[in-house]
């Protein structure tokens, strides 16, 4: 081909099958830009409000698609505001190419403005491969070797360009001593273990008379395959939070998220259990797994290094999960005493009559738990949910429940703020047609979120549906981490750091053209939902919620509730009403119809 280097990458990447880049501008990637402008929409720029939103959309982009994501940031700044948003990618194995200018070459190494160390900055993010371009005739192998390698050990990788290189003429690697020569295309392949290694895991799976399973996002093309080794096994399954929507949640045996933000019945799944078997997750906390020794463990991942990582298990198998899950399930035995699911069952359906009754308890002005309860059943079909980081978290762990065919993720490996709407709108990028709703905490909107609003503003029209919400909890609190400040800590809320202004977001919302809706009163959260639903543009709800609302753990610890009372005996600032509600939380579970 002819034309310039920049002309070459974007002509290149589209061959890869990339059709859209998150970004931001600026003079260190320009000649890029220029390229992208000459390729005449072959592949949509979406820009971003800031770079590290550009990486967050990228990564979602990756999640909700399983293809390559793509982002793009000018020199200096520009690259290292991308870095949490390739975090994100990382921690959570996900395939995504960042590419980013540099200052021109015979400035590398002068102290230059702009001129960062990309190469180290990028090393372990993007230690897969992060390469520099010199020449023009190595710009082919090395996007072709960052494509090639991202999507096939679903990896973040990094290509560096500098700036006078990319108006320079393309010209191909000559025939010569010295060079690559590089081509396009991946398949991806069949991985699934050998029959003797499936058949000891059979062997372990077969002895086992009380089964638990734990799914993550390594299993969300496996639906299918894990429910049908759930029943063969008469398993009840717990959900790591990435693998929230590998099943849904109306299966009774379906126990819900686990850990910290998990439920009572994932918990008493995991401490009643004989046998484990773990299918693409990387849960990190092994303390509300089988205790060592309690279980007998099989693992399927398709990354080596996390096996056996969270519990010592018997038997690991390198394998897709859908695939190996389909070569084990002849040797599964039919389990014909189904006294274990049947406790499981129980277990789940007071689980959520517990659910109900802690959502409907009155707060002030608002329990946050009931603006996803009342959501859950209003949500449209093949729905995207985005959350945030934050107390948010908790409700959209335990109380959202996913229906087939809907998708839903957050920052799960990094746990970062700010997740939320770039998610939301990399979702509506990749399906149009889809409502997608995000669910942000008030802290995570003033960190980021709430500019991100402009970028939908920006582009909304653009969707097939208009079906775009952000519920904003508006609580003027820092709430996990004060949470977590009072129960793990044995501090009281220190105010200096927790508390937050309170910001008009439905206004702000409206003032960019989108609507705002405001709610301060629990009857009219229902109402709320619907109208946000049914509205002709993205919409924002403002719901006004209860910080003192306690994120119980699925298990409340003596080291907890000691360090909870110590937190009471010193006076907290919000004493009075984190009293009450935790009083009204606990004794919903036990006292019917209380209120």
């Amino acid at each position: 081909m002819t034309g310039t280097v920049g002309d070459f990458l974007v002509e290149r990447l589209y061959q890869w099958g990339v059709r859209r880049i998150f970004g931001y501008p600026g003079d260190g990637i320009n000649g890029v830009f220029g390229a992208l402008s000459r390729a005449n929409g072959k592949i949509e720029f979406i820009q971003a409000r800031h770079e590290e939103m550009a990486a967050f959309m990228a990564s979602a982009h990756a999640k909700f698609t399983g293809e390559l994501g793509v982002c793009i940031a000018t020199s200096g700044p520009g690259a290292s505001h991308l870095l949490t948003g390739l975090y994100d990618a990382r921690m959570d194995h996900q395939p995504v190419l960042a590419i980013v200018g540099q200052q021109a070459r015979a400035a590398l190494g002068g102290h230059y403005q702009q001129e960062l160390d990309l190469l180290s900055m990028f090393k372990d993010v993007a230690g897969a491969f992060v390469q520099q371009a010199s020449t023009p005739e190595q710009v082919r192998h090395l996007l072709d070797r960052a494509v090639r390698t991202a999507v096939g050990e679903r990896r973040v990788t990094a290509i560096i360009l500098p700036n006078d290189l990319q108006d320079l003429p393309y010209s191909e690697p000559p025939r010569a001593h010295g060079t690559v020569h590089s081509g396009i295309g991946y398949s991806k392949p069949k991985v699934v273990p050998f029959d003797e290694d499936l058949q000891r895991a059979a062997d372990v799976l077969n002895a086992g008379r009380k089964v638990a399973i734990l799914v993550g996002a390594g299993a969300l093309q496996a639906t299918e395959q894990v429910i049908a080794v759930a029943e063969k096994l008469g398993a009840g399954v717990a959900k790591a939070l990435l693998g929230k929507a590998v099943l849904p949640d109306d299966l009774p045996w379906v126990t819900g998220s686990i850990g910290l933000l998990g439920t009572e019945p994932s918990y008493q799944l995991m401490s009643e259990c004989d046998t484990l078997l773990m299918i693409g997750s990387g849960f990190p906390y092994s303390e509300f797994l089988p205790k060592e020794g309690q279980a007998r463990g099989v693992q399927i991942d398709l990354q080596p290094d996390m096996l056996s990582l969270r519990y010592p298990m018997e038997v690991n198998l390198v394998g897709d999960a859908a695939q190996t899950l389909h070569a084990l399930l002849p040797l599964l035995e039919h389990k014909a005493d189904r006294r274990w699911r049947d406790k499981v069952e129980g277990w789940r359906a007071r689980w959520d009559k517990t659910l109900a009754k802690r959502a409907l308890v009155k707060a002030e002005p608002i329990n946050p738990q009931r603006v996803v309860h009342e959501l859950s059943p209003r949500l449209p079909e093949h729905a995207i949910i985005s959350s945030d980081s934050g107390s948010c978290a908790n409700w959209f762990a335990r109380d959202l429940q996913i229906r087939q065919g809907m998708q839903c993720s957050l920052s799960g490996g990094l746990a970062s703020m700010g997740a939320a709407v770039p998610y939301a709108i990399a979702a509506k990028f990749a399906h149009p047609q889809r409502a997608v709703v995000a669910l942000v905490g008030d802290g995570a909107m003033q960190m980021s979120n709430l500019a991100e609003l402009i970028t939908v503003a920006k582009y909304w029209q653009q969707w097939d549906n208009p079906q775009w919400i952000c519920a904003v909890f508006n609580n003027e609190d820092l709430n996990q981490v004060t949470w977590e400040q009072r129960v793990m800590e044995g501090d009281p809320k220190f105010e200096a750091s927790q508390s937050i202004p309170d910001v008009p977001y439905h206004l702000f919302a409206i003032s960019i053209g989108l609507q705002g809706i405001y709610v301060e009163r629990e009857e009219d959260i229902a109402g709320a939902w619907e109208r946000a639903l049914a509205a002709d543009r993205p919409v924002l709800i403002e719901f006004k919620t209860d910080p003192n609302v306690p994120p119980l753990p699925p298990h409340i610890k003596l080291e907890q509730a000691k360090k909870f009372a110590s937190t009471l005996l010193q006076g907290d600032p919000d004493q009075a009403g984190v009293i009450v509600q935790t009083a009204k939380q606990v004794l919903s579970s036990v006292l019917p119809g209380k209120k």
